[in-house]
């Protein structure tokens, strides 16, 4: 099968990169409808060679050198990227895989300023195509996937069966069967004693680990009700060409379409949802009522998702119904809020301000590290010292 570029090699679609604005059409490389049409089928193809070789196989602890793999070249995709070269001086980014030869052009131009030394890339490592992400594999010790979510059970699979440590970008599916089979594959991952690191980069912050444990404490006393917000203005788009088919202005258009993204709630307001779940003690709630849809973003432009939800997470408790009150929308002109709150019986913490008003009153000082960076650091340390993180519960909870 031809990839855009006319050869027969690999292809993975990317996460476009992110910005408040409306994109620049990107300049398109010529692709059949019959190809991209086939390409939906990606999630179904995974590679399950019970053969190929375990973690100690692939990296020896204490070696001073991980060589890293890019999947989805987009800003999310080479922003980890920078981050795990930036963790430790010696990691190496080997290989590179993305659906657009324009967007590895791109992720490369943007990395190679800094990060340029670190950097082994020739032609033959920079793969394109249907089957991209086994190029990848084949070169990398550790994988960074930051495709959209549609592939990312898929490719999670791929990179399990082939022994890989792998950074896993939220969100890890679109839908219940896909995030059911991501949990089977973590349950593999812990016995192959392979590190999966989730994107949900709050996890990672150490000021929210130390609000989060001071709540756990009892610092606010017994939670009532939980607030979490993520109302944010519009994001990027690219204009349909008139020479896209169907299959490749959406998956040029990702975000806005929910077989590949899963809708924002899911894409976005992920991260306020995972720190309810973490205030929690990752006890799922009982029962969630919501309602939503499009008010602002109704052009046909905007492919089906909804541009706003409300909905309210209920917890069964000994003293009655916890409930978390949550908000998300992308409206262009309209208030931004994005912050998570806590309501106890003795006090109130607002995550975001890392702060506890209230009977034990606290405010946390100074700056912590970059969750982004503390990721990968995490990460590399883990595989060198020969220890395991699996962040599979959570990232799939």
């Amino acid at each position: 099968m031809q990839s855009p570029t006319g050869k027969s090699e690999a292809v993975c679609p990317t996460v476009a990169a992110a910005t408040p604005t409306e994109s620049a059409p990107a300049a398109a490389a010529t692709t059949s409808r019959r190809d991209l049409i086939k390409l939906s089928t990606v999630a179904a193809v995974a590679a399950a060679a019970s053969s190929w070789p375990l973690a100690s196989a692939v990296y020896a602890a204490g070696s001073d050198q991980l060589k890293y793999g890019l999947i989805g070249c987009g800003g999310r995709g080479s922003g980890a990227a920078a981050n795990a070269m930036r963790a430790d001086s010696t990691n190496k980014l080997v290989a590179i895989a993305d659906l657009w030869p324009e967007k590895i052009e791109a992720s490369i131009k943007g990395l190679k300023e800094e990060f340029g030394g670190q950097m082994e890339l020739p032609a033959a490592k920079q793969f394109t195509g249907l089957d991209a992400y086994k190029g990848v594999l084949e070169n990398a010790d550790v994988v960074i996937l930051a495709t959209p979510p549609h592939f990312r059970p898929a490719h999670l699979k791929a990179a399990i069966d082939a022994g890989k440590h792998v950074f896993c970008e939220k969100p890890v599916g679109v839908d219940v069967p896909g995030v059911k089979k991501v949990m089977d594959i973590c349950k593999v991952a812990a016995e192959k004693k392979l590190n999966v690191v989730s994107g949900l980069c709050y996890r990672y912050d150490v000021a929210k680990q130390e609000t989060i444990k001071r709540i756990h404490d009892g610092a606010v006393g017994d939670i009532v009700a939980l607030q979490g917000m993520y109302n944010t203005g519009g994001l990027w788009m690219n204009r349909r060409q008139p020479e896209w088919a169907d299959m490749e202005w959406q998956l040029r258009n990702w975000l806005y379409f929910t077989w590949l993204s899963g809708d924002h709630i899911v894409e976005q307001h992920i991260h306020t949802l995972d720190k309810m779940l973490w205030v929690m003690k990752d006890v799922p709630p009982t029962r969630a009522t919501s309602n939503g849809g499009r008010t602002v973003r109704t052009d046909p432009a905007y492919g089906h998702i909804y541009d706003h939800f409300d909905t309210i997470y209920e917890w069964d408790t000994d003293r009655g119904p916890v409930r978390a009150f949550c908000q998300t929308r992308q409206w262009v002109n309209a208030a931004v809020d994005v912050s998570d709150w806590v309501f106890g019986t003795k006090g109130t913490a607002n995550l975001m301000a890392h702060a506890i008003t209230g009977d034990n009153a606290w405010k946390r000082k100074g700056k912590a590290a970059n969750m982004y960076d503390v990721e990968h650091v995490e990460l590399a340390k883990a595989i060198k010292s020969g220890k395991v993180i699996n962040n599979g519960d959570y990232m799939c909870n």
